[in-house]
Order: structure tokens, then C-alpha cells, then sequence
């Protein structure tokens, strides 16, 4: 039952990257090379924000919620988008589109992450002898994450890659993008600031996740029409 556990919770990490690969056109047009080099991307912009991490936050002994750490803590993750940006403009890619880029970019960019962060507490955790809906919802985090990055790469190729937009609608891009970018601060007051529980979160996650897919979608749907 435990190897079960484990095989149904990895499945519902892991498994909706392969499916985003597969079932969209990435996979006809082989990008896989792409998400590799974003998955790389990715690892050396979390190595840059460890140190940064480790160099300014203070060790504290309680889990209050601080605001000067958290604010300090959503300059760093800014790193984040430091890395998006090299991963869309500098790196070398086939001679893919602007929509395969930015997805193909956004999946291994979000499954290197879900690689680093989950898979060792799932192997620990979920193979243990009793069981715990705690590693079902770090799945489902997973999902929500896999949705917000490519959200962000979606805005991160409109906001870096394309000139013709709608001069309307640029500052609701940017201010999408910011919100995106800041969305683990925000997950962190919603746990140390206002102590909700982990279901609760994840059940944030996923909505927010979902709305923000949403206005990404029609963002980028809007810089997609010819201008008149």
C-alpha cells in the first residue's frame, strides 16, 4: 500500500508535465531540448538565490511572520524572473514559435522545480506506514505551479519578445506579470501572517492558479490579433 501511495502521489506531481508535453504540439516539434536548457536555467537561478538567501535573511527561531524578511525575500524571488528572461531571450532555440517557446520554456522550468523541491519529500514521506493526504496535496501545488509558471512565461514573452501590443493593455500585463512574480510572498503571509492551513493554501493555489491562466490566455490572445 505504501509503494501505492508513493506511485499515485508521484504520478500526480510529475505526471501532468509529461501530459503537457505530449498532448500539445510541443512534442511535434521536439522541444524537449528547450525545457532542458530551462530546466538548467532554473537550477542556477536557485543556487543564486540560495546564497542571496543565506547572505541577507536572518536565522529566526519562530515561524512569526516578519515583514521586512518577507519583503526582502520577494526582491530576491525577482531572481526568478531574472532567469525567465535569460531563458527567452538569450538561449538558443530551434526554430520554434513564440507560443511553443514560452510553454516549452514554462513546463521545464516548473517540472525542475517540482523535481528539486518535492521529489525527496515524496520519496521519505509517502512510502511511510501511515498515511497522509499531505503528499496528495503537494501534487496538486504542483499542478498549480506548473499553471502559474507558464502563466508567467506567457506575460515574460509578451512583455520581452513581442513589440506590436495594444498600448492598452501593456500595464495589465506588467501588472499580471508582478503579481505572478510575487505570488510565493503572497503564499507565505497566507501561512505565517495569516496561519492558514495547508489544504487551505493549496486550494489558493489552485484558484488563483486558474484566474491567472486566464488573463494570461486572454493577454496573450489580445497581442495575437492584427492591429487595425
Amino acid at each position: 500500500m505504501t509503494v501505492f501511495h508513493f506511485l499515485n502521489c508521484a504520478a500526480l506531481t510529475f505526471g501532468p508535465h509529461a501530459v503537457y508535453y505530449t498532448a500539445t504540439p510541443l512534442s511535434e516539434y521536439d522541444t524537449i531540448g528547450t525545457c532542458v536548457k530551462a530546466a538548467l536555467v532554473y537550477l542556477g537561478t536557485t543556487l543564486i538565490k540560495l546564497v542571496c538567501l543565506a547572505t541577507f535573511l536572518q536565522v529566526s527561531d519562530n515561524d512569526n511572520f516578519d515583514p521586512y524578511q518577507e519583503l526582502l525575500k520577494a526582491f530576491i524571488g525577482f531572481i526568478d524572473v531574472a532567469g525567465l528572461y535569460f531563458a527567452l531571450t538569450q538561449l538558443t532555440h530551434r526554430n520554434i514559435s513564440q507560443n511553443h517557446k514560452f510553454q516549452a520554456i514554462g513546463l521545464g522550468w516548473a517540472f525542475a522545480d517540482s523535481l528539486l523541491h518535492r521529489l525527496a519529500p515524496l520519496w521519505v514521506g509517502a512510502k511511510g506506514q501511515e498515511f497522509t493526504w499531505d503528499y496528495l496535496l503537494q501534487g496538486l501545488e504542483a499542478n498549480a505551479n506548473l499553471v502559474l509558471t507558464v502563466s508567467l512565461a506567457a506575460l515574460g514573452s509578451l512583455m520581452w519578445l513581442r513589440k506590436n501590443k495594444p498600448k492598452t493593455i501593456v500595464p495589465i500585463i506588467y501588472a499580471s506579470a508582478g503579481v505572478l512574480a510575487t505570488m510565493p510572498s503572497i503564499i507565505s503571509y497566507l501561512r505565517s501572517g495569516l496561519g492558514w492551513d495547508f489544504p487551505k493554501v493549496v486550494g489558493f493555489e489552485l484558484f488563483s492558479s486558474l484566474v491567472m491562466a486566464f488573463i494570461s490566455w486572454q493577454l496573450f490572445s489580445a497581442c495575437q490579433k492584427p492591429s487595425l
